[in-house]
């Protein structure tokens, strides 16, 4: 199978899964998240492979979900055009899918590892959250910014790291550095941004080691038990109120979308991110300069 905008490599039992957007920071399409779950499939339908690794090429593991203009009526996000009912059907549909591709990394028999390097945003840090196992570059910076144009969170996170510290990141969109991450328990490890690729690919090896039904049957009782123990519900109310933020359009996001038609994406993202300079963590962490 070929791919414009991913990498698929086979090293030994492990397939190794590249976004390969580095001029876009490894945004995702959906061209690019289409192939994404092809190259899941593909690993999982493949015998001879016993665990994947998820990484980015550049300086972003991925960015979050591309922003760029689709069609003539502009982004999605902007209602120009959309009567108040087209809206909601439009994003109730959308987050309905985004929750079940989530999903689909906990349905495949391998588990997959994240190797983060750079950035993990938007919906970057939420498959990286879906992943079986994170690991971490040292230089690596997680967020969800998002929020800060009328978007939604994930209820992975909550599962994950618990409501406090769910709370403190996801109601701000504020970074945090891969130190932080590991403390609140988001990812399993933090390496040298050197090391990382061949940490992820020496841990694959070693559950590699392990005998196939043992992995896929044990991958599916710890995923399959955290659904059945209510995760899949919150997921599933994830969906349905990600389409009430998303459609709840009002002068906060118009002043974005103003911003974004004088001065592009640039003047898009500078509009919502800089009066919350400095981040807490991360290259961000220090004031914009004047």
């Amino acid at each position: 199978m070929e791919f414009a905008d991913l990498l698929y490599d086979k090293k030994g039992p492990v397939a190794v899964i590249t976004l390969n957007r580095p001029e876009a920071m490894n945004s995702l399409t959906p061209e690019l998240e289409n192939e994404l779950h092809q190259a899941l499939d593909l690993a999982d339908g493949d015998p001879e492979v016993r665990c994947a690794v998820l990484t980015g090429a550049g300086a972003a593991f991925c960015a979050g979900y591309d922003m760029g203009p689709e069609g003539p009526d502009g982004r999605p996000m902007d209602p120009t055009g959309k009567s108040v009912g087209e809206y909601i059907d439009f994003w109730y549909r959308s987050d309905a899918r985004a929750v079940e591709k989530l999903n689909h990394l906990w349905r495949l028999h391998i588990p997959v590892i994240a190797a983060v390097n750079g950035w993990a945003l938007g919906g970057g840090f939420w498959y990286q959250l879906a992943a079986d196992i994170t690991i971490a570059a040292r230089g690596a910076v997680f967020g969800q910014p998002e929020v800060r144009h009328i978007s939604n969170s994930t209820f992975l996170m909550a599962a994950l790291v618990g409501w406090k510290a769910t709370n403190r990141y996801s109601l701000t969109g504020d970074h945090l550095d891969a130190e932080e991450a590991l403390r609140i328990g988001l990812v399993n490890e933090v390496v040298d941004d050197d090391a990382l690729l061949d940490r992820a690919l020496e841990l694959a090896n070693r559950i590699a080691m392990v005998p196939e039904a043992a992995v896929r049957v044990n991958k599916a009782i710890t995923m399959m038990g955290l659904q059945a123990a209510g995760v899949n519900a919150g997921m599933l109310l994830n969906g349905a109120l990600s389409s009430i933020v998303h459609s709840s359009h009002g002068p906060d996001r118009e002043e974005l979308f103003d911003a974004q038609r004088r001065d592009g994406l640039r003047g898009y993202l500078k509009t919502r991110d800089d009066k919350f300079r400095p981040e807490p963590f991360g290259p961000r962490s220090a004031k914009p300069k004047e």
